[in-house]
C-alpha cells in the first residue's frame, strides 16, 4: 500500500532515494506519482503496509487539504482507495459513502478529485526505473525526465500483484463492460468520447461522453464518476467506444481493461 507524507524531506526519512527517484520527486511532487524505494525506517511503516517487502511506496499528494492533514498527523498515512475491493474507485465523498457507509467513522470532504485516476507508480528500488502502474502522470512526461523509454514491469503473480490496482479484475461496475464497441447492443448504456455515436447509440439506455472536446485529461477526471453513473441506471452492460491511448489515455485504457476483465465469479473452475 502507498504511504502518504507531506513533503519530500519526510519521504526521504522513510526511504532511500537514488538519483532516479530524486529526479522524479523533484519533477512531479507534490502530485499523482508514487515512488517505490528501499525502506529506510522499517519501524515507521509496518510490514502489512509494505506487504512484507524491503521497499516502501511513497507519495506526496498535491491537494492542500491532504497536505494539511498529513502535516497535522505528523506520520505517514497509508491510503488505499476508499471503496469496496475491486469496485469502481471513488472520486467524491459521496462515492465513498455509497460504498462504505456504516463501516467508517467519517470522510474528509475537500471536493471531487481533479485527476480522477490513481497515481502513477514507478519502482526506483533497482538499477532501472520501472513502470508498475500507469496513472495521473503520463509515461511520456516521465520519459522526458530520463531521456529514454521507461521499463515495464514483467508479468507478476496474480495473487500477489506488485502494485495496488493490478488485479486482472478491478475498478469494476456491476454491469459488464464491453470495450472497443463499434455498436450499442440492446440494454446497454454507452460511454463515448469526443461525440462518437456508433450505430445503436440512439437506443442506448443512457449516454455519457467522457469529453465532448476530445480531451483525455477531462476523460480521466470523469472516468470513475461516469462508470458509477451508468452502472446506477441498471443497464445490462456498458459499451465503451475506442479511446485514445496516448498521454493519460494509457491509464484510462488500463482501468477500463480491468473493469472489463472476467470477474473471479465469472471464470469457470
Amino acid at each position: 500500500m502507498i504511504s502518504h507524507v507531506p513533503n519530500q524531506a519526510a519521504a526521504e526519512r522513510l526511504g532511500t532515494f537514488n538519483a532516479a527517484a530524486t529526479r522524479l520527486a523533484a519533477a512531479f511532487w507534490p502530485g499523482p506519482l508514487t515512488l517505490v524505494v528501499p525502506c529506510r525506517d522499517m519501524a515507521a511503516v509496518c510490514d502489512l503496509a509494505r506487504a512484507g517487502l524491503e521497499t516502501v511506496a511513497l507519495r506526496v499528494p498535491a491537494h492542500p487539504a491532504a497536505l494539511v492533514f498529513l502535516d497535522t498527523v505528523g506520520r505517514p498515512v497509508v491510503g488505499p482507495s476508499a471503496n469496496r475491493s475491486g469496485h469502481i474507485s471513488p472520486t467524491t465523498a459521496q462515492h465513498v459513502m455509497d460504498d462504505l457507509a456504516g463501516r467508517i467513522d467519517g470522510v474528509l470532504d475537500a471536493g471531487p478529485t481533479t485527476v480522477g485516476v490513481e497515481s502513477t507508480i514507478v519502482d526506483c528500488s533497482g538499477a532501472v526505473p520501472t513502470l508498475l502502474r500507469p496513472g495521473g502522470i503520463a509515461r511520456g512526461a516521465i520519459e522526458q525526465i530520463f531521456g529514454h523509454p521507461l521499463a515495464d514491469a514483467a508479468g507478476g503473480d496474480e495473487a500477489h500483484p506488485a502494485a495496488p490496482g493490478r488485479l486482472a479484475s478491478h475498478y469494476a461496475p456491476n454491469a459488464k463492460v464491453r470495450l472497443e464497441a463499434q455498436e450499442v447492443r440492446p440494454g446497454e448504456a454507452l460511454l463515448t468520447f469526443a461525440g462518437a455515436m456508433p450505430p445503436g447509440a440512439d437506443e442506448a439506455s443512457t449516454v455519457l461522453d467522457l469529453s465532448p472536446a476530445g480531451d483525455v485529461l477531462e476523460a480521466a477526471a470523469g472516468l470513475y464518476a461516469a462508470l458509477r453513473t451508468l452502472d446506477a441506471t441498471g443497464a445490462s452492460g456498458i459499451a465503451v467506444v475506442p479511446l485514445p491511448r496516448d498521454g493519460l489515455g494509457e491509464a484510462i485504457a488500463d482501468r477500463l481493461g480491468r473493469a472489463a476483465a472476467p470477474r473471479p465469479k465469472d471464470i469457470p473452475a
